[in-house]
């Protein structure tokens, strides 16, 4: 009997991505799901009512899939992110575009969290011209982060610990032609943190990530190193209630303690977390799998005919 369902996917391939999608493409299979790979939508075009890609030298009308599976954090362009909001206009999306679009900007999904009682970093964003404002917030906080509010990995983040670090950095935010600025209180911290990954509102798995030398930055690609680290209820929960504020049917929540609050807070829902490396599976990170179950089961029930 032929499959009734197909989807595309576009997932990346470098550490250990290529052998995760041939797990997740097999497991489709055995529920009666065609998969579509290496549908890039940089190499798509839109034309009159259809988006077309190729993979594979075919051409395919993706808004006729049942679904649109993107996980490709490192490759993005501003058109791909353009057809991947058009897309969804038509076809299931993982995750929505709503939801991919809030995780990409820090202010807003501060902003959701806040007014959905998941305590995060104190933060203002202000108009790029009102440096007065900027120097009474640093005045009151000590020190503060000042954050592209689209930036991945740690690049950009610049800690503002007095007067003189902020009037250097002014010029090169003015140059940037930025019409506004997102900044957060810093805090104090054991530069460890929490990375804890949900899908579809269930507990994966939690790892640890530790800033290098006397940098405060946990990001990988700032430096930071993995370790195993197990999450506590509390933490779990936070999780939870992050993902689910931000709509999102996989996320990657890292969670930090202040020790001044002695609170667990929130730092970014990240949209697109990745699988644990194959050398971070000999670590001891053995979550992978059950992450694929789990995103078999999400496009299992959203690509549904009875569902639909």
């Amino acid at each position: 009997m032929a499959n009734d369902r197909t989807i595309g996917m576009w997932l990346y391939q470098n550490g250990g991505g290529d052998v995760i999608q041939k797990k997740m493409i097999k497991k489709l299979q055995d529920r009666g799901i065609d998969t579509i790979t290496e549908l890039n939508l940089r190499n798509a075009v839109a034309k009159n009512k259809n988006i077309i890609c190729k993979s594979g030298g075919i051409r395919h009308k993706l808004n006729e899939l049942d679904l649109f599976f993107s996980y490709n954090a490192g490759e993005q362009t501003q058109y791909q992110v353009y057809l991947y909001q058009a897309l969804n206009r038509m076809i299931p999306m993982i995750n929505s575009y709503d939801a991919f679009a809030l995780t990409e900007d820090k202010f807003h999904t501060s902003f959701v969290l806040r007014n959905n009682g998941v305590m995060t970093a104190d933060y203002k964003l202000c108009h790029r011209d009102d440096t007065v404002e900027l120097k009474k917030i640093l005045r009151r906080w000590g020190k503060m982060i000042y954050k592209p509010t689209d930036g991945w990995g740690g690049v950009g983040l610049t800690k503002i610990e007095n007067r003189a670090s902020l009037d250097m950095l002014m010029p090169f935010l003015n140059q940037m032609d930025l019409r506004y600025f997102y900044v957060e209180k810093f805090i104090d911290y054991d530069n460890t943190d929490f990375r804890v990954d949900i899908v579809d509102g269930q507990f994966v798995g939690c790892y640890g990530r530790k800033a290098s030398g006397t940098d405060w930055r946990t990001n990988i690609t700032s430096g930071g190193s993995v370790f195993l680290r197990e999450p506590n209820d509390e933490i779990i929960d936070i999780a939870i209630k992050a993902s689910n504020a931000c709509g999102t049917d996989i996320a990657g929540v890292d969670i930090i303690y202040d020790r001044t609050k002695e609170e667990y807070v929130v730092l970014e829902v990240n949209g697109i977390p990745a699988f644990a490396t194959p050398e971070q599976e000999k670590l001891g990170l053995d979550f992978n799998d059950k992450k694929i179950d789990l995103i078999v089961d999400l496009i299992d029930r959203k690509t549904n005919k009875g569902e639909k």
